[in-house]
């Protein structure tokens, strides 16, 4: 098994792709894991299995894969019949979904004010995600406050546009950054 706190502090650039698009890319890719962020159910078992091929770690965003729901049902088929090794949501009944099943979970949050910080805190705490994703990623207070309250791995990504927003993002706190920008997953 695998400790992905260890993985983002060798290689914190985490390539996100949006179906097959730039899939060669993030093989070729010196990461470790790779976020399908959006997929469809036709698609989705070959992008997998084309990047377990090669030794990555894979994470299906469950909430962005079209032709599945988003339930408990849809992550238990995603688990059982695509096998990743981890999935991705915004969902808390997915997190404790996910916990009882044990497959690892990137809990995604959209930080947008104050209320939602405080709760987003609160939620980690209930939900105990293996790790949790801050969007959008130029937030440097917000992701120290949030490392700050909660002992868990932090990922930033949406908005990351070059070098100096991965550098502001580590330097706050977060372990790894999420891209869909493929220039950045050779940084």
């Amino acid at each position: 098994m695998y400790n992905i706190k260890e993985i983002l502090e060798r290689n914190p650039i985490i390539p996100a792709l949006k179906n097959d698009t730039y899939l060669e890319d993030a093989i070729k890719s010196s990461s470790e894991i790779v976020f399908v962020i959006m997929a469809n159910i036709l698609n989705l078992k070959e992008i997998v299995n084309r990047l377990k091929m090669v030794g990555k770690i894979v994470y299906v965003h469950v909430d962005m894969v079209d032709g599945l729901s988003s339930s408990n049902n849809g992550a238990e088929y995603l688990i059982k019949e695509i096998k990743p090794d981890g999935i991705i949501t915004t969902k808390h009944n997915i997190v404790s979904f996910a916990n009882k099943n044990g497959i690892k979970v990137i809990q995604r949050f959209f930080v947008l004010d104050s209320f939602s910080l405080n709760n987003t805190i609160i939620n980690i705490k209930e939900n105990k995600p293996t790790a949790i994703e801050i969007l959008p990623g130029l937030m440097p207070k917000i992701i120290k406050k949030i490392n700050k309250a909660v002992k868990v791995p932090i990922i930033t990504g949406g908005l990351i546009e070059d070098k100096e927003d991965i550098i502001n993002a580590l330097g706050s706190g977060a372990m790894g950054i999420s891209t869909t920008k493929k220039e950045l997953w050779y940084v």
